[in-house]
């Protein structure tokens, strides 16, 4: 063990589990694996902070519940922040970056601090092309790090060059369960919003349907779009199909299991933590080439890759897995075998590499300029 002085002290702002999505899913396995490691002292800050006594009502409230919890979140940052050497900051794109990233920029630069932004949004080109903000304040982090090379590529088109460490991918909550002959039973586990185009999947899923009556899909989680989702499939006729609401963490594993091939028809998309942990589970994907998706699953190999909105080809690729039993064999097979890439210990690894560099950088940097001083 390092002796404490040594540590790097880091404060990891992320949305908290309250939040629904993949963001704050990788906030809590990323920070329990670098929990582990002698060098780090990691603690966590929600974007999201619960009102606590007589502003607990405000929960409750949109608009009003934000504008609250922006005020905390910020003067928590102003008191907090001072006691790390590095802030390590969750972003997706548009407002959350505003509301969220850019006081921690703000508040780590007044202190001297060392901040990371964590860039998490399939949406990044249209953010770096039409938001003014976006790539003067992008370009004052210390570093850039996506769980992506999709994202790699997409901010190398603005002239940013940026760093990938890989999603985390807790194994040991998902059971490997080997299929080849497989029932008609599907699933979905995507955010009910717009960019993930659903519709999509229920489309085809009408399609499967009138080759498998008993064919049946259970759409997981929770978003703005469910009643009209509920809505478009009583009016497509679709039988056997489950509107569940979202699943507790510790119940993910058993709903991978349950099924028998998982649908994804994303618009937008950077990497959805849901394929992997399909991979993991040795669910065959049927996926649109969205972007980052290409990235994390290979068509033919690991998953069958489809175009955007094209709900008769995703049917197409669902009913040739239940008709040929060698191709999911392959598909499942290849798809587990990559999950060794998102591992707990090579992502802590690197995770903890980049603290410990950007740490020394500003030690060194100190010292230098108490030296100019004197």
């Amino acid at each position: 063990m390092t002796a404490a002085g040594d540590r790097v002290r880091v404060l990891l702002i992320a949305p908290s589990l309250q939040i629904l999505g993949g963001q704050a899913v990788q906030a809590a396995r990323l920070r329990a694996a670098i929990a582990k490691d002698p060098w780090v002292t990691i603690d966590f800050q929600p974007i999201d902070p619960r009102l606590p006594g007589p502003l607990a009502f405000i929960n409750h409230i949109r608009f009003v519940r934000t504008i609250t919890r922006w005020l905390v979140y910020v003067t928590i940052l102003f008191v907090r922040v001072r006691r790390y050497d590095i802030v390590h900051v969750f972003t997706a794109a548009y407002t959350s970056y505003m509301l969220w990233s850019l006081p921690a920029l703000a508040v780590t630069r007044l202190y001297g601090k060392r901040i990371i932004l964590n860039y998490r949004d399939g949406q990044a080109e249209d953010h770096l092309r039409n938001w003014r903000t976006a790539l003067p304040t992008i370009r004052k982090m210390d570093a850039v790090i996506a769980p992506s090379g999709f994202l790699v590529d997409v901010f190398a088109r603005f002239g940013l060059t940026i760093q990938t460490i890989s999603n985390v991918l807790d194994a040991n909550v998902f059971t490997y369960r080997r299929r080849s002959r497989l029932r008609p039973i599907f699933l979905h586990n995507r955010i009910l919003e717009p960019l993930y185009n659903i519709p999509c999947t229920l489309r085809a899923f009408q399609i499967i349907q009138q080759q498998y009556p008993e064919a049946s899909l259970t759409i997981a989680h929770s978003g703005v779009l469910r009643s009209s989702l509920e809505a478009l499939a009583a009016e497509l006729g679709l039988k056997h199909t489950r509107f569940i609401g979202r699943v507790p963490h510790a119940e993910i594993g058993a709903l991978y299991d349950s099924a028998d091939i998982y649908l994804t028809s994303p618009d937008v998309d950077c990497m959805p933590g849901s394929i992997l942990e399909s991979f993991a589970s040795g669910l065959p994907v049927v996926a649109t080439r969205a972007g980052g998706i290409p990235y994390i699953a290979t068509h033919e190999e690991t998953a069958l890759l489809v175009p955007v909105d094209d709900h008769v080809a995703m049917a197409e690729a669902a009913l040739r897995l239940l008709r040929d039993p060698a191709l999911v064999e392959r598909l499942t097979t290849n798809a587990r075998a990559s999950c060794e890439r998102y591992t707990e210990q090579p992502v802590r690894e690197a995770w903890v590499a980049l603290y410990r560099r950007l740490a020394a950088r500003r030690h060194v940097e100190g010292h230098r300029g108490h030296a100019q001083s004197a």
